[in-house]
């Protein structure tokens, strides 16, 4: 799952819990190395029997943009998933910070009582949307997760909100 909770402890003994959550990274860096390698191998094996001839210098412009074209299409989908969602409850708020892929924050502050977590099966930008409700404003989270985390992390942060509650 692209998300953790961690559970703290501060100096008076109060416990908090903080949920990170970030886009699912399905290419691994040293898998971005492996691809673009092979991309250029195998695009290159049309070459070898033109080598010598002037028919080399038409085709290696365009199987060299067919790389590129891969290359800048991959760092594009990393940087866009440059997302990071951090919620921290503690027995008398809730905080959530968001930070974009451009690195600007919004952060939404809520008293735990009044923190409400919503599911929205239709409606949303995607299928089972999960909201935050609280202080007169609705904050989404975790968005970018896939239809399934997005239906498992609602259980898991209405019971954490539930137990913060409890422990007020």
């Amino acid at each position: 799952m692209p998300y953790t909770w961690t559970s703290t402890t501060n100096h008076t003994g109060a416990k908090s819990r903080q949920l990170m959550l970030w886009p699912f990274r399905s290419l691994p860096k040293r898998g971005f190395a492996v691809i673009i390698l092979m991309c250029f191998t195998l695009i290159t094996v049309p070459l070898y029997p033109l080598l010598g001839t002037a028919f080399v210098w038409g085709l290696l412009p365009f199987l060299m943009a067919a790389v590129g074209a891969l290359w800048w299409g991959l760092q594009r989908s990393y940087r866009d998933a440059d997302v990071l969602e951090e919620l921290t409850l503690t027995p008398e708020t809730a905080s959530l910070r968001h930070t974009d892929k451009h690195g600007r924050t919004q952060e939404w502050d809520c008293n735990i009582y009044w923190t409400r977590v919503e599911m929205h099966q239709t409606g949303g930008p995607v299928p089972y949307y999960i909201t935050l409700t609280g202080n007169g404003r609705m904050v989404e989270i975790g968005a970018f997760l896939s239809e399934d985390e997005r239906r498992a992390l609602y259980g898991e942060l209405s019971e954490a909100v539930k137990t913060m509650r409890a422990t007020a």
